[in-house]
């Protein structure tokens, strides 16, 4: 089905959850809306993930629901709104049935095994050399929309700049500051904090700066060891939220993080940022930015595993070399 882009008045993107998934699928927001201008666009996400899209200039509303919800329930939520295009970035089994009942005259979606049904303009997911943001353009392409851009966005909103602001203050003063984010939604994605205190102290030694350790739920044993063993050098932020986390990042010189949704914040904020990589391919997953860069132990047998735990002994964390983390931070910040 070809697209007849003068009928299209309101679109709704649909990607529901995975903070880093969603703001890599904000690369289509500027193409749809230099195409489309008049066009308003909505995104559908659960509910703990809808910050993500928050305050963006690009969104002109937010759907959510929760992960338990009767699909039925967020199908009538869609429907109300008489989308005239949906571009599912998931489709997966709930969203496809979410996209097909939503009676949009054009329905967009990968080909996906048993999931066709749902959607009138398919598109392949890309092969093993296509970053993830990459994947959501092919969906653009086909609906003929022209890709003027390829930049993923992530918006502050004015008092969590503030907040970040005022806490920086309190506890640096024009030093270097170095974000470390011990978070990962995989176990073996998480560099143990024995290793971030190695790095930090080896960084140390050779760069005059201090860490801001960045955390979030779950990160908290980690986040308190690192801060323990670094002692004056490193500074716990507080209990935050989504927004004030991605303001204190944006108040780094430079960001260390394991593959996670923060990590792709700080490449959306335009912090330099490197990634650090195990179970998951770089190729797809590192930070999409021009100020990034990423550390991955190429030769073990098992790296780019894709297990949620390591059946070996962690060795793509726990040998990782400090050297490597110190030549990259000065290459990014020409030091």
């Amino acid at each position: 089905m070809k697209l007849q882009t003068e009928e299209i008045k309101k679109i709704l993107c649909i990607k529901p959850r995975g903070i880093g998934d969603i703001i890599l699928s904000t690369i289509v927001l500027e193409n749809i809306k230099t195409a489309l201008p008049n066009t308003e666009i909505h995104y559908l996400t659960e509910d703990f993930a809808r910050r993500t899209v928050e305050n963006n200039p690009y969104v002109d509303k937010v759907l959510t629901f929760n992960k338990n919800d009767f699909v039925l329930k967020v199908i009538k939520k869609v429907r109300l709104e008489k989308y005239d295009l949906i571009i599912d970035f998931w489709s997966n089994p709930k969203t496809a049935q979410i996209t097909f009942f939503s009676f949009a005259k054009y329905r967009v979606g990968y080909k996906k095994r048993g999931r066709k049904y749902a959607y009138n303009i398919i598109s392949d997911s890309g092969d093993s050399h296509t970053h993830a943001a990459d994947t959501h353009l092919l969906l653009l392409n086909e609906i003929q929309i022209p890709i003027v851009s390829r930049k993923i966005h992530f918006y502050l909103k004015d008092n969590e700049t503030e907040f970040a602001r005022n806490f920086i203050k309190g506890y640096f003063y024009g030093d270097l500051i170095l974000g470390i984010i011990p978070a990962g939604g995989w176990r073996s994605k998480r560099c143990e904090p024995e290793k971030w205190i190695e790095l930090c102290n080896a960084i140390q030694k050779k760069i005059n700066t201090r860490f801001l350790i960045l955390w979030g739920p779950g990160d908290e044993h980690d986040a308190h060891e690192i801060k323990n063993n670094l002692n004056e050098n490193a500074v716990l932020i507080p209990d935050t939220d989504v927004g004030k986390l991605a303001a204190l990042i944006n108040e780094c010189n430079l960001v260390l993080a394991n593959d996670s949704g923060p990590m792709h914040i700080a490449a959306a904020l335009g912090v330099p940022v490197i990634g650090i990589f195990g179970p998951t391919n770089p190729v797809n997953h590192k930070p999409y930015s021009e100020k990034s860069d990423y550390i991955m132990k190429e030769d073990l047998h098992c790296i780019k595993c894709n297990l949620l735990d390591c059946p070996f002994n962690h060795e793509c964390m726990k040998e990782l070399n400090p050297d490597n983390f110190i030549s990259k931070i000065k290459i990014l910040l020409d030091l």
